[in-house]
Order: structure tokens, then sequence, then C-alpha cells
């Protein structure tokens, strides 16, 4: 599978199948919340929500992957991410594009 986030594969005549997405919702444990605000008084990178944040991308493309593997598709084109808080220390991630099938 292709995934890329322009518009077109070079050297490719694509037949457009349809968007399909892929999304997750990640939270972490309690204790290691209370630990991550601690950090916000010092300043620094908040590792644990960055790894958290890596692993829902993650899923999320793989479940956007399989909707596309559902539908046939070669590639997925115009791939975006979106995330939004849910509530606090709760994430959601999105991903979405354009399955297409190779003529």
């Amino acid at each position: 599978m292709i995934l890329v986030n322009t518009d077109y594969i070079t050297g490719k005549e694509l037949e457009m199948l349809g968007m399909v997405k892929g999304s997750t919702i990640q939270s972490k444990n309690i204790g290691r919340d209370i630990t991550q605000s601690f950090k916000t008084i010092v300043g620094g990178e908040l590792k644990a929500y960055t790894e958290m944040m890596n692993d829902a991308r993650a899923l999320a493309t793989k479940r956007m992957v399989e909707e596309a593997e559902s539908l046939d598709a070669d590639a997925v084109i115009n791939i975006r991410y979106a995330s939004a808080a849910v509530m606090q220390g709760a994430a959601e991630v999105i991903a979405y594009g354009t399955a297409v099938k190779f003529r």
C-alpha cells in the first residue's frame, strides 16, 4: 500500500475509490498524567504524551489502511491527520485520505 500526502502519484493513472479514515482515542494513566503535569512547571518535552500521540497516529493510520484494503485500493493519497482533545489527558487522532486504484 502506497501512502502519500499529495493528490497524485507520479507515473500512475488513478481511479478514485472514495474517502477512507481511521481513528483512535488515547489516554495516559493517571499516575503518568500526574508526573507529566510536574514537567509543565519546569518546561520541556512531555515525552509520555509525545509517545502517546505517535502511537495514536500509527494506530489511526493502520485503521485507515485496513479500510482502504477492504476497498481493494492500491494506495491512499492526500493523507491528512487531525487531533482534538476529548477530555483532559485524552486525545482523538484521525487519519484520512482518498483510496485509489491504479488503472
